[in-house]
């Protein structure tokens, strides 16, 4: 569970009492899309005929583009996330990112859900002793590429839901 029992206002949009503004949430959504697709190979490596994750990170950028509804993003990210269900390791992971990365449509804080799937496939990917050399290279990889009008609340909010992230934000 990468949500905690009450939610950040800061990531909670204007429309519904937060105040994350649209153009800021629409950033995570990006971030979110890019953390997924940085590990989605780990996926298609196994599976390259399902196209749920990938279709899921698109849907995740068409929303943010205004080319499909909410609704419609979120369902894809349950399909990417159903792709996982008999997968294990770092294919599994990679899958679950793309599915986190198009629930950002709906509630903005699961960018921390595709960012922590992905690190958790590259770290799973890793070979025996490497993994938390490519945890730290994935979580640096994805700090390198937070947009700056949200670099703070995305720093912030890993400091402050890490534990729910299986701790995979430590510096």
């Amino acid at each position: 569970m990468i949500l905690p029992p009450v939610r950040d206002p800061r990531l909670v949009t204007v429309r519904r009492g937060g105040t994350l503004a649209d153009a800021d949430h629409h950033l995570l959504a990006l971030w979110a899309a890019q953390c997924a697709e940085h590990v989605l190979p780990l996926f298609e490596s196994v599976r390259p005929l399902d196209h749920r994750p990938r279709e899921a990170i698109e849907a995740a950028r068409a929303w943010v583009r205004g080319e499909l509804a909410m609704m419609q993003t979120r369902a894809a990210g349950g399909h990417a996330m159903g792709a996982a269900r008999d997968l294990s390791g770092a294919p599994r992971f990679a899958a679950y990112a793309a599915g986190q990365a198009a629930a950002v449509a709906h509630v903005a804080a699961h960018d921390l859900g595709a960012a922590a799937y992905a690190i958790k496939a590259a770290r799973a990917a890793a070979p025996p002793g490497a993994e938390e050399l490519a945890r730290r290279a994935e979580c640096r990889w994805q700090r390198d590429r937070i947009p700056d009008a949200v670099r703070e609340l995305v720093l912030d909010d890993q400091r402050l839901r890490n534990d729910l992230c299986w701790f995979l934000f430590d510096a």
